[in-house]
């Protein structure tokens, strides 16, 4: 049996928001979210200011530049 050598890559290519959670698709193909009560801002944010996000620092954290938020890859992955 063969196994394949996995590469992690903790580092996000896309953000999508709905409405009980955030959710990060990571590089290495990972998806992991968060409830959207631990972001009050974000989740007090109008569909249209949840999708005017950018990446920051090469993908280690998004920013939301009309809610001044801000969450890292780091504190998704982080136990609550």
């Amino acid at each position: 049996m063969s196994t394949l050598e996995i590469t992690l890559d903790p580092h996000a290519v896309d953000v999508e928001v709905n409405d009980s959670a955030v959710h990060f698709t990571l590089a290495d193909g990972r998806e992991i979210s968060a409830p959207l009560e631990w972001f009050p801002r974000l989740r007090d944010a109008s569909p249209a200011q949840r999708r005017k996000w950018r990446l920051i620092g090469k993908g280690v954290g998004v920013h939301w530049p009309e809610i001044d938020e801000d969450i890292s890859v780091a504190t998704l992955m982080r136990e609550h």
